[in-house]
């Protein structure tokens, strides 16, 4: 699960499907200034979400080590205490 994650918040993944898209859009005669405009908002929203995911799992890491490293400290004291 966590690979599949991986892939869709993959910003080159996006960039390619918005290609094809945009592609096929102005094979199928489609104008080409509306096509232009929403492949680059879905590329640019794409960008956001995936930064703003990233930046959100990097910050539960460092909470989680700042967690980590309380519990050992007061592991270390309650220890000193008991001798």
């Amino acid at each position: 699960m966590e690979v599949l994650c991986r892939k869709l918040s993959s910003r080159k993944l996006w960039t390619a499907l918005a290609g094809i898209a945009a592609g096929l859009a102005l094979a199928f005669g489609l104008d080409q200034e509306a096509v232009a405009s929403t492949a680059g908002a879905v590329v640019s929203v794409i960008s956001v979400v995936t930064y703003i995911v990233t930046e959100g799992r990097i910050d539960a890491a460092g909470v989680k080590t700042a967690i980590e490293d309380v519990q050992e400290a007061v592991e270390e004291v309650t220890s000193i205490e008991s001798d």
